[in-house]
């Protein structure tokens, strides 16, 4: 059994990096396609003249909004503490968990007003926890629990924009490092331009659900509702300020004592 789990992962993550490599090969086709059309309309643009000059001045995109993502392939990283049992029985100590991601971001064009947005994480791992199987707490190293996300987004008007998609964690992951199941995460977010406050502003609702549905019987059950209220601010020079850059609002209804993750 140990041996068919050890394989399901690594087929796992081979997919998953297969998928990486296609995003970026995908990302390349998509901006050469994206320069050819955008040369095509030069002329036209310049015709405009002064109606058009500055309309996406400061609406520089960051990555973060949901309903307008860019193609990427960005390197993330995280460092994270947090209590843990100690050596000695009824001592507490603290757990490290520093993850770096490898994150692909693709985006396919529908046709207006829809389109169909596919995301890749594959995180590697490094943490220190204490366990019957793991006593001597020293740091732990390996492939962290996989995801995959698609979501469909409609672009409704210049301000209002809104989608759902869904995201399956895999559990790659060896068992001290990471959650040991497999997770579906329903995804529903909207999003609201905001010209008052600076060109490029804009606030978005986003609500998750992350609920386990198969793997490790011995592992916690994981049902968690995540509410994410993000306002980002553009400023001057390229500059932005964000609040609530990630889905800190979290309500547990599955086993208590989970360890989560923080990903976006």
């Amino acid at each position: 059994m140990d041996r068919f789990d050890q394989t399901v992962q690594k087929r796992v993550a081979v997919l998953v990096m297969s998928a990486l490599a296609l995003g970026i090969i995908a990302q390349k086709e998509v901006k050469a396609q994206q320069a050819s059309a955008s040369s095509t309309r030069q002329g036209e643009a310049s015709s405009a003249g002064s109606e058009n000059s500055g309309q996406d001045t400061g609406q520089d995109n960051t990555g973060q909004d949901f309903t307008s993502p860019q193609n990427l392939f960005q390197l993330r990283y995280q460092y994270k503490t947090a209590p843990g049992t100690g050596s000695l029985k009824g001592t507490i100590r603290t757990v490290t968990t520093d993850t770096l991601y490898l994150r692909s971001d693709f985006t396919f064009d529908l046709g207006s007003p829809w389109k169909v947005v596919f995301r890749t994480d594959l995180p590697f791992v490094a943490k220190n926890p204490i366990s019957s199987d793991h006593p001597s707490g020293d740091y732990l190293y390996g492939v962290g629990d996989a995801d995959f996300q698609a979501a469909l987004i409609e672009q409704i008007n210049q301000q209002w924009a809104a989608g759902g998609g869904l995201r399956i964690i895999a559990p790659t992951g060896p068992d001290n490092i990471t959650s040991g199941k497999w997770q579906m995460m329903p995804i529903v977010g909207a999003r609201t331009m905001l010209p008052e406050l600076s060109a490029g502003s804009y606030f978005e609702g986003i609500v998750r659900y992350d609920l386990s549905f198969a793997g490790d019987p011995t592992k916690k059950n994981i049902s968690k509702l995540q509410l994410w209220p993000m306002l980002n601010i553009s400023l001057p020079d390229h500059w932005f300020f964000v609040l609530y850059p990630s889905a800190d609002i979290r309500v547990n209804y599955g086993d208590p004592g989970k360890r989560t993750c923080n990903r976006a």
